[in-house]
């Protein structure tokens, strides 16, 4: 390529979807990635036992599979498939009884109990209007009127109160109480915060209208099918290749960076004002994660029937636990017993393990940079709603903050969702700026998840990054 537009560091989803989108335009692009495939938090990897390919860190892709803009880009022809679980999510209790989200509605409602009215009337305005509703949701929130103010001001209606707010006034059963809180929990702040809420709504409208599903074959499938669209637009990626300075990259009229506001700093903190890199370096980054991934001889033995039927399975199991557990982590403290994401992709992909025996991927949440060793708490609470677990176990591979950092230097302390969702860092990502994308440097931008929407494998941090270098470095208008 003998002249560069756009240079991309980082070629997770994010990175290369910023690049796919300027590529799309015929500007000649390239991307560096340090590790030897391309993938950021979405790959696949053999972690314990030969023939079990497990993800080391994203599995489950609600906000993938209905992306306002990985929906429209030809990724099944590069090898995506989206493999749906009978069930999305299911949270059991000690009874043995489970909250269910269900891709029905009424079926959802069924399982709530008391609320199972309330729920639909908080979820029903939003059904056959998921698109509208992610493009209002997955943008920057600084950026003007949505494109459906309407509906979007229904959604800001149902979840401007914290999910602890809303749980202790709008809600009534036990059941519903739980089952927002596990979907609040995402967003790895106490339930006091204001981002709860919208997360939990937008995770349950997600489960009705495009489910939970996993990527056939392991979530590197959609790094490679983002991968194999660029290379067919032109576009280049180079792996293997640590940007460890300004000087290590060829000259472009745009640089994106799919990284940490820490890693910006450190590259193009000599192209970039001093009040911008305080502004970064007073960024504020969230709790980690413990993680194990598991090779099963069989089936998880759930004792809640729902959750041997669910991709995903939380484990609190009630709205005091769940809570309990978050207000740990943000006061320092790894909770004990923890809250658990649990994900069982084998359930929806018998490809990830030999015939008859099973993956399972989970973690909970600690503080970020935490030194300990929590895999005795989370089997704790495993074999607590799975009796017999342990003697399943073929294998196990565990990281904590620091390998989970050591993998992706995205996750600073082990916080996947590279920067804290509490305060207003939700829409101030990575400092209170319009366009937060933009750099001071005309040239420079950040399409990392430390920008708004955040974290998750949908790629608009690296879309709105793109729309944005487009209009500043380019002149031009990008609409996909």
């Amino acid at each position: 390529m003998a002249s560069l537009d756009a240079v991309v560091v980082g070629a997770g989803p994010n990175g290369l979807t910023a690049a796919i989108t300027l590529a799309r335009q015929g500007l000649a692009v390239r991307v560096y990635e340090a590790g030897e495939t391309a993938g950021g938090g979405a790959r696949t990897r053999e972690l314990t036992l030969p023939g079990f390919r497990h993800d080391p860190c994203s599995a489950v892709h609600p906000l993938g599979a209905g992306s306002p803009v990985l929906t429209r880009l030809p990724l099944r022809r590069h090898g995506l498939r989206w493999l749906q679980p009978p069930v999305p999510l299911a949270h059991p209790f000690d009874d043995g009884s489970a909250a269910v989200l269900d891709r029905s509605v009424q079926k959802t409602a069924q399982s709530l109990g008391a609320d199972g009215r309330r729920y639909q009337r908080l979820v029903e305005p939003f059904r056959g209007h998921w698109e509208q509703l992610a493009s209002g949701v997955l943008r920057p929130q600084l950026a003007g009127l949505p494109r459906h103010p309407l509906l979007m001001a229904g959604f800001g209606l149902r979840s401007v109160l914290p999910t602890a707010a809303l749980s202790h006034t709008v809600l009534r059963d036990h059941a519903t109480r739980a089952l927002l809180a596990g979907l609040a929990a995402h967003a790895m702040v106490p339930l006091t915060a204001l981002a709860t809420s919208p997360l939990a709504l937008v995770f349950a409208v997600a489960g009705h209208e495009v489910g939970w599903p996993v990527a056939g074959g392991g979530s590197q499938a959609i790094s490679d099918a983002l991968a194999g669209y660029l290379t067919e637009l032109g576009g280049e990626i180079v792996t293997g290749f640590q940007v460890r300075a300004w000087g290590d990259l060829p000259k472009a009229r745009a640089v994106l960076f799919d990284t940490s506001p820490a890693t910006l700093a450190r590259v193009a903190g000599d192209q970039l004002p001093p009040r911008y890199l305080r502004q970064l370096r007073r960024y504020r980054y969230g709790p980690a994660v413990f993680k194990i991934d598991y090779a099963l001889d069989g089936p998880m033995p759930w004792t809640a029937q729902a959750a041997r039927r669910a991709g995903t399975v939380h484990l609190g199991p009630e709205y005091a636990d769940i809570a309990a557990a978050l207000r740990a982590c943000a006061h320092q403290a790894a909770p004990d017993p923890p809250f658990l994401i649990v994900a069982q992709p084998s359930v929806a992909d018998p490809s990830r393990a030999p015939a008859g025996k099973h993956v399972l991927w989970v973690y909970c949440h600690v503080p970020n940079g935490w030194a300990g060793d929590a895999t005795a708490a989370i089997e704790r609470q495993l074999e607590r709603f799975a009796p017999g677990f342990g003697d399943l176990v073929l294998a196990r591979r565990v990281a904590g903050p620091a390998e989970l950092e050591a993998g992706n230097a995205n996750y600073v302390g082990g916080d996947i969702g590279c920067g804290s969702m509490s305060g207003l860092q939700p829409v101030a990502r990575p400092v209170l700026r319009r366009v937060p994308y933009a750099t001071p440097n005309e040239g420079i931008y950040l399409c990392s998840s430390a920008t708004p929407p955040g974290p998750g494998v949908h790629g608009m941090c690296g879309y709105h990054a793109a729309r944005t270098a487009g209009l500043r470095s380019f002149g031009i208008q990008i609409k996909i």
